[in-house]
Order: structure tokens, then sequence, then C-alpha cells
């Protein structure tokens, strides 16, 4: 995570300091507008940057009753994002990026409710379409995965009034890693999104049982 983070912060200071191309020191249309590359001459890949924000409603499905969180939980996802396109022939643009985003789930086990959160930063790893409706309008389909790194939630058992870490030796692992794919809606700057995150990493310490995330997100930011 930190080496993709050091990309991210270095490739707008390598931009800023490379050769001129039609886009220095002019207005940059919205990055709605897609320009083929023209076969006469040398067109710069696109690139963009995006700060994101919104909620998730999330569940995780495990054979062991004390964890199996069925129920939806609620939480948030922010962070930024980054966009390169892959080739000047086609709008198609690999993205990542770093999010904070809150998982978890809830149920009952013998009549008793538990709750668990799961606090996660997650690295998107994406493959998205920028479909042009209009100058200042574009849908954006994408599928790839993500992968993710605990680092907080608490697990708490009403029936016994206790609480202890989410990623205790009693609780889940903290690594995981799944597909995510859903669609976004670009006009001029601003942005939104839906989709799915599907966990197929096992969660659970126990080698005889397995859990795995689900998340419904959707949010809201800006594109530069």
């Amino acid at each position: 995570m930190i080496a993709m983070l050091s990309l991210l912060l270095t490739v707008p200071m390598m931009a800023q300091y490379g050769p001129r191309t039609r886009y220095r020191g002019s207005y940059v249309r919205p990055r709605t507008h897609y320009t083929p590359a023209r076969p006469s001459g040398y067109m710069p890949l696109d690139m963009y940057f995006g700060l994101r924000g919104g909620g998730a409603f999330s569940t995780v499905s495990s054979d062991d009753p004390l964890l199996d969180g069925g129920s939806m939980r609620a939480g948030v996802n922010v962070g930024f994002v980054a966009g390169f396109q892959m080739v000047p022939s086609t709008p198609l643009y690999f993205e990542t990026g770093l999010m904070y985003v809150e998982k978890g789930g809830e149920g009952k086990y013998q009549g008793s409710k538990f709750t668990y959160s799961l606090n996660y930063l997650e690295v998107p790893l994406l493959l998205k379409y920028n479909g042009v409706v209009d100058r200042d309008l574009s849908i954006q389909p994408f599928i790839g995965g993500f992968l993710s790194a605990g680092v907080g939630g608490k697990i708490r058992d009403f029936g016994h009034r206790q609480a202890f870490s989410s990623f205790s030796d009693d609780g889940f692992k903290r690594f995981d890693g799944g597909i995510r794919l859903g669609c976004g809606l670009q006009y001029a700057h601003l942005y939104a999104e839906v989709g799915y995150d599907i966990g197929l990493a096992n969660i659970s310490r126990d080698s005889f049982d397995s859990s795995r995330t689900g998340s419904l997100y959707a949010t809201l930011g800006v594109n530069f």
C-alpha cells in the first residue's frame, strides 16, 4: 500500500515536469470528453484523479453460527482514486487508489444479538470503460477487484456483554480480497458510483469454517 501511495504521488509530479503537450498550460476539458488518438501524431494518454465518499451496506456469510452476520450493517467509505488510460485508441482506463471502508454484519445466536465491524484500508484495481454520451456526460461501467487490510473493528456479544477486536484470535483474519463490479456516472467534474464487492478470501481463522464478505456501496465525488 505504501508503494501504491508513492506511485500515485509521483505520477502527477512526472506529468508536471514532462514534455509539453496540447493539454499543458491551457484549460483541460472535463474527463467525460474522450478524443481518440490521431494516426499522424503523438497523443498523450489521459489520466484523472478523484475524491470519493459515501456509504455501504455489508454482510459476512459464515459457516460458524457465532460469526454468521447475515443481516446488513451500514458503514462509510472515503478516499481517493487515480485513473490512467491504457491505450490512446480506446477509452479504457485502469483505476486504483486508497480507500477507508467499513464493513461488518450482525445476527443472533441462541436468541442473543451480536454485531461486528470490519474496518479496512482498501486498494481497488479496476478496468473502467468511459462511454461518452455527450460533451459533459459519460457512463462508466467497470469490473475488477479489491485488496483489503484490516485496521480496526469490534465484535460485540450482547448475550455475554463482551466486546473484543474483530481481528483477534477469536475473530477474523486481517486480509481480504475479491471481485468488484458496478457502474459510474459523470457529469462535468461531478461523479457518482454504485458497485458491489464479492469477497473471495476466507477471512475465518478456523480451519473448518469459511467466512466471506459482501458489500453494496454508493459513492459521490469529483474528478480532476
